[in-house]
């Protein structure tokens, strides 16, 4: 569940961030889905710390 939500605010931050940059449509879906795999990739590492330390 981390994971999909941290995906999901990672592509909205970055859709956000190639707007403000004033990107064409081609780089706000780059953005988007580079920040989501890298906030999923956080929420992965995010999931396993806390599944560690719950056990």
């Amino acid at each position: 569940m981390i994971v999909l939500a941290s995906a999901l605010i990672g592509a909205l931050w970055g859709g956000l961030s190639a707007r403000r940059r004033k990107g064409n449509r081609l780089d706000i879906a780059q953005y988007a889905t580079i920040f989501a795999i890298i906030g999923a990739l956080l929420g992965l590492i995010a999931t396993i710390v806390l599944e560690k330390a719950l056990v």
